[in-house]
């Protein structure tokens, strides 16, 4: 197994966009073209798994100096449970070496449908050295936990992070980082 993560190109749009469209929930999905436009202002990267060029599946980072999000990781369901998303994220560690790396993952809610599978996502970034940070990111109806590696993301951080990522959509969809107490 030998992963690249390579620019996202135009011809890896059919490719990516059916794995992102099945690999996420509608309500968390950001429309595509607003993906592609910020990639193209240099708001943001995509990226592309490969495995000696085969696709294996696509990140989308959000990054600053300090920061490193992962907007969004998917691995091809074909190529689930082979060791690709470990791979996937020692690439990313060693691509944004020096910044904070995190995510927002689904919280462990125990009425979700998909509850098994939210833990094993929990276990598996775990397993990759995330830490669960003391907050919780709020994107339009969503909340989800937070993960990193390298420290605490404070909300001023995240704020600046996103509001240079979404400009005006800020305006439209509620995006904050929450600290977990103030949840309660």
């Amino acid at each position: 197994m030998s992963i690249t993560l390579e620019k996202y190109v135009k011809s890896d749009k059919k490719q990516v966009k059916k794995l992102y469209l099945t690999a996420f929930p509608a309500e968390e999905r950001v429309p595509f073209f607003i993906m592609i436009n910020r990639e193209k202002r240099g708001k943001s990267e995509m990226l592309t798994a490969r495995d000696k060029g085969k696709f294996i599946g696509f990140v989308y980072m959000v990054c600053d100096e300090k920061l490193a999000y992962i907007f969004y990781l998917a691995v091809d369901d074909t190529k689930r449970g082979q060791g690709y998303g470990t791979k996937i994220i020692e690439a990313l560690k060693e691509k944004y070496n020096g910044r904070r790396l995190f995510l927002a993952r689904e919280q462990l809610d125990k009425s979700a449908e998909n509850y098994e599978q939210r833990v094993n996502r929990h276990n598996f970034y775990l397993h990759c050295g995330f830490e669960d940070l003391p907050c919780c990111i709020k994107e339009g109806p969503v909340v989800y936990d937070v993960m990193g590696i390298g420290g605490k993301v404070t909300a001023e951080e995240y704020h600046s992070l996103i509001k240079d990522w979404a400009g005006i959509l800020l305006k439209i969809v509620d995006m904050k980082i929450i600290e977990k107490q103030e949840l309660l």
